[in-house]
């Protein structure tokens, strides 16, 4: 089962730079891991301070070894720095197709 994840980051006021350095730091050794299918951050452009990460995982177990990643912890410490609201994280599957789904 394909898990998609949706993370959105709100920087405090000065630390957008510093949020997009993090964000985009990860793409590389994220994309490297055995169950990631996509990883991307985007910028709000309306809000530079509001970025998103858009994920793709084999699944909720790839993702799970995801959050054990040395890469995934040192960008947590970062954000625990540079975050004005706690980074909010939604897991989605695809919706079932066709009738009676």
């Amino acid at each position: 089962m394909t898990l998609f994840v949706v993370a959105e980051c709100l920087a405090a006021p000065g630390k957008e730079d510093r949020l997009r350095t993090a964000l985009e730091a990860m793409i590389e050794p994220s994309l490297d891991e055995p169950g990631c299918l996509a990883y991307r951050p985007y910028t709000d452009p309306n809000d530079p301070a509001r970025m998103v990460i858009v994920e793709q995982w084999t699944g909720p177990e790839a993702l799970a070894e995801h959050f054990t990643t040395p890469h995934f912890r040192h960008v947590a410490e970062v954000l625990d720095e540079v975050l004005a609201e706690p980074l909010t994280i939604r897991k989605l599957v695809p919706a079932p197709e066709g009738p009676g789904a």
